[in-house]
């Protein structure tokens, strides 16, 4: 466990330098919008092209896997939607709440972070893992939003999702780079190289832009924040466990790499669809504040746990 967790306090240490930047207003929230389109459009693409035009489909593509975290994430995000239910929470928070309870930075924090800890054959499955979030519970909650204010399901609300994943870089990305090694196309020496250096830059410019961003999050409802991070930091990893080793039978390590991206903290781009339909922006704040702190030792431990460390 101290291993681990010795191994793990470098990337919150980066997270906590960008916390100090952004608290003592040495990095301006907008100096951290721009570092993190550099690194959402930029680097982190460029990271993940690489990896992915290095990789063919079948290495990446795995049936079990995907049954297993889309059932253990579906799963909690059926009882985070229950709760709101009992609650007599609207359909628009409810929505909100069960994707901060399932979505967690697996794109910022989990491809740095878990190629490194687990070695670069993690790149596969958290690919996976961040593919299933992006496509299924991203598109999800736009619907769910979008429609519960239609009253409807309507063309122009599959057009938004549509045209949001084809947005988003982070999937073209990946599928270019699939696309590439699909065609056998090898990368020139130049281009490879180019590549390297600007997705260098992923992993400290990720880590330090969460950081950053999180001095601007409030700390308000800490009731609903704490049972939040609960399920995201605990129930979210346990039950994409049990799916993984119980019910699909998956290969022990890409069960580790997808339970260790399941137990990665609230991610940022809830907030940012939260405070761009105006549903509980200070909730998901909350949860992101309370799940990254307390993912210092959670995600220590779950890692320490499935490794046998």
């Amino acid at each position: 466990m101290l291993a681990i967790f010795l191994k793990t306090l470098p990337f919150f240490a980066l997270i906590g330098v960008g916390y100090w930047a952004g608290r003592t207003r040495f990095f301006t929230t907008e100096a951290t919008a721009y570092l993190t389109k550099f690194v959402f459009y930029f680097a982190l693409s460029a990271m993940l092209f690489r990896f992915s035009a290095n990789l063919s489909l079948a290495e990446v593509w795995d049936g079990r896997l995907v049954a297993a975290y889309l059932w253990g994430t579906a799963f909690v995000y059926g009882i985070a939607t229950l709760v709101c239910y009992f609650r007599r929470i609207s359909l628009e928070i409810t929505a909100i709440e069960a994707q901060c309870a399932v979505i967690g930075n697996v794109g910022f924090l989990g491809v740095p972070m878990l190629t490194l800890l687990l070695g670069p054959e993690a790149i596969g499955p958290v690919m996976l893992a961040l593919a299933i979030d992006l496509i299924v519970f991203s598109s999800l909650i736009v619907i769910l939003i979008t429609g519960s204010r239609d009253g409807r399901m309507s063309v122009a609300i599959l057009r938004t999702v549509g045209l949001g994943l084809i947005k988003n870089p982070m999937i073209v990305a990946i599928s270019l780079g699939l696309l590439w090694s699909g065609l056998k196309i090898p990368i020139p020496a130049p281009m490879n190289e180019f590549l390297t250096l600007l997705g260098a830059a992923a992993t400290p410019g990720a880590l330090f832009a969460i950081g950053a961003s999180l001095a601007s999050k409030s700390a308000e409802r800490l009731s609903v924040a704490g049972w939040l991070s609960f399920c995201k930091l605990v129930v979210h990893p346990l039950f994409v466990a049990f799916a993984c080793f119980v019910l699909f039978k998956v290969d022990p390590y890409k069960a580790t790499v997808v339970i260790s991206a399941a137990a990665l903290p609230v991610a940022g781009n809830v907030y940012i669809l939260a405070q761009h339909y105006g549903v509980a922006p200070q909730r998901v704040s909350a949860a992101i504040l309370v799940s990254t702190a307390l993912s210092i030792v959670t995600v220590s431990l779950w890692i320490a746990w499935l490794t046998g460390s």
